[in-house]
């Protein structure tokens, strides 16, 4: 029979494995973009810094705001830049990885609120081998397109 004190340290230390998983990646500087009204989609851009000493992976991402949350990245094809849906983004060890507009980002497609500068998206970062990490995403204007 299995006492629940050792079921009790064995749940602990599972979680402290999975904790330490996530704990390998530096997240810094996240934020959502704000979109105008009736636009159904926004994307979540950050940092990404890779302490250890193995390549990793984020392989999903998790929120409230939305419907459907997707890795995604920009690829020049065909004379024009198109969004790409990814399986995952790679963070090789000792790395940093910017996601970042025409870039690597989190796509939050069927808005469940509306999102404006001083709100904050809540979401679940989800990385290879079991981590996950919480982070609060400040809501940004969008800046206005460049001049040519």
């Amino acid at each position: 029979m299995i006492r629940s004190s050792s079921l009790l340290a064995a749940a602990l230390l599972a979680t402290a494995t999975l904790g330490a998983q996530a704990g390998d990646i530096s997240v810094t500087d996240p934020y959502a973009l704000a979109v105008p009204p009736g636009q159904p989609n926004s994307a979540v851009f950050m940092t990404l810094v890779n302490n250890s000493k193995e390549n990793r992976a984020r392989v999903a991402a998790e929120t409230p705001s939305a419907g459907v949350v997707e890795l995604h990245t920009h690829v020049h094809e065909d004379g024009m830049m198109k969004m790409r849906k990814v399986d995952n983004i790679e963070i090789p060890a000792g790395q940093t990885v910017t996601l970042k507009p025409s870039g690597f980002h989190v796509m939050l497609i069927g808005l469940k609120e509306k999102l404006e500068p001083g709100q904050e998206v809540h979401m679940n970062l989800i990385f290879d081998k079991g981590g996950k990490e919480h982070i609060m995403a400040p809501v940004r204007a969008m800046a206005p397109p460049m001049a040519h």
